[in-house]
């Protein structure tokens, strides 16, 4: 699929690419470093040991080069030209995904496992109260696979044109606002509500994906990671991903624009 099947579908695939290959194998020796890192574990290892956040993680430069070998390929021409980048992010999730997060209620566990914790990236709860606004407008989101693994070991998982339904929702709920203000609006109400259409009206799609493809998810789309099902099997290092979410330079105002 092209990058045409971002705005209508909310996700695309990439094939692989000898340069997204190159990219990947050397993230993955980078991502080994980081996950034998006592205090990056410290920091990052979640769900019981079944999950490593691992936000900012891997050593990418800027441009998204990691040790010299350029972040290339298909993908990266379509989503292009980049601004700079943070650190990417190296998500791995290991056999018995999910267990139960330090602090996290019975319902937030259940939520996890039963609709795979599905969130749109960037829209963020904060204080006793969880109220949830819109802090990190993304651009989009980048998957790059870094190991092999069954297409049952915990996939990235989307709801098929929630984008649509968040836009929708939220945009009602930004309303009346003047735009500059749009980032401390209270969203929690309406997300929540939006959540539940998507889950009732939006096809759940797994997106297994290998070292050398990327798979791009438009800014809005709800996503989340699947259970490890038993008897799948991955690589030692687990499912490994790196991920770069850009921020839009236009704010929250870009970020809700079709």
């Amino acid at each position: 699929m092209g990058i045409s099947a971002l705005e209508i579908l909310g996700w695309t695939r990439f094939a692989t690419n000898p340069q997204t290959l190159a990219w990947a194998r050397e993230a993955l020796r980078a991502g080994r470093e980081v996950l034998a890192d006592p205090a990056m574990r410290a920091k990052w290892l979640q769900c019981q040991g079944t999950w490593f956040v691992g936000v900012d993680a891997l050593p990418t430069a800027p441009d998204g080069s990691i040790a010299g070998v350029p972040l290339a390929g298909s993908a990266i021409d379509a989503l292009g030209p980049f601004p700079d980048l943070h650190p990417a992010q190296l998500s791995v999730t290991f056999p018995g995904y999910p267990r139960p997060r330090d602090g996290e209620s019975d319902a937030g566990f259940r939520y996890r496992l039963r609709r795979d914790a599905a969130h749109v990236d960037g829209i963020i709860a904060e204080g006793p109260n969880r109220r949830r606004r819109i802090l990190e407008p993304h651009a989009w989101i980048l998957g790059l696979p870094l190991t092999e693994a069954d297409p049952a070991a915990s996939p990235l998982v989307v709801w098929e044109g929630s984008h649509a339904v968040m836009r929708a929702a939220l945009r009602e709920a930004l309303d009346g606002y003047p735009p500059e203000d749009w980032g401390g609006v209270d969203v929690t109400e309406a997300y929540a509500a939006a959540r539940r259409t998507c889950f009732e009206t939006c096809r759940r799609v797994t997106l297994p994906a290998a070292p050398g493809e990327a798979i791009a998810l438009h800014r809005l789309t709800l996503h989340g990671i699947a259970p490890w099902q038993v008897r799948a099997e991955a690589a030692p290092e687990g499912r490994m991903i790196a991920y770069f979410r850009p921020l839009i330079d236009s704010g929250v105002f870009g970020w809700i624009q079709p």
